[in-house]
């Protein structure tokens, strides 16, 4: 769970120094069409936070940050701030026309959005879209999309680059 916090805040990091937008969005409503039509397909599995869950899950770290007093868990709390709503859609054990079908749609959905960064191993890459606003200092709208795993992972709402900074500094 660390590794994976801190190469996603990496991917994070030098997607917001690096991208310059022309002002795109994600197609929210078209990726929540999408969940909401496949969600329950055999060999799906969907965990969705919204914002009353998300609000409970910062408050539960906000508490927990507090009590033990842990530098890791008060930037996980200010990466969290912004947040409004996470969902991961996970389609790994689907019958393989599906997933190639969820793939092919996926990829046309998020083919209108700006993509941020794309790293590759192997066979399997991970595809990450966003929204940054430099004045701000924010990623917003944040997806994940990696085909040969068969995952996508939505966070919406901003998390601040000054956050995601601070937290490679800690870390290196």
């Amino acid at each position: 769970m660390v590794v994976m916090k801190r190469i996603i805040a990496i991917l994070l990091l030098v997607t917001v120094q690096s991208a310059v937008l022309a002002g795109k969005t994600l197609p929210r409503t078209q990726l929540s069409a999408f969940i909401n039509e496949y969600r329950g397909c055999d060999g799906v599995e969907l965990v969705q936070l919204g914002s009353m869950a998300t609000s409970a899950l910062k408050m539960a770290v906000r508490m927990s940050a507090d009590k033990d007093d842990d530098p890791d868990l008060k930037h996980a709390l200010s990466l969290m701030k912004g947040i409004r709503r996470l969902t991961v859609f996970e389609y790994e054990d689907a019958a393989p026309d599906l997933k190639e079908k969820m793939n092919r749609r996926l990829a046309r959905i998020l083919d209108s959005s700006e993509l941020l960064f794309e790293a590759k191993d192997g066979g399997d890459s991970v595809s990450m879209y966003g929204v940054t606003d430099e004045k701000a200092g924010t990623v917003s709208d944040f997806v994940l999309h990696s085909p040969g795993s068969c995952a996508l992972i939505c966070i919406f709402g901003k998390v601040s680059v000054d956050a995601l900074s601070k937290l490679m500094e800690d870390h290196d």
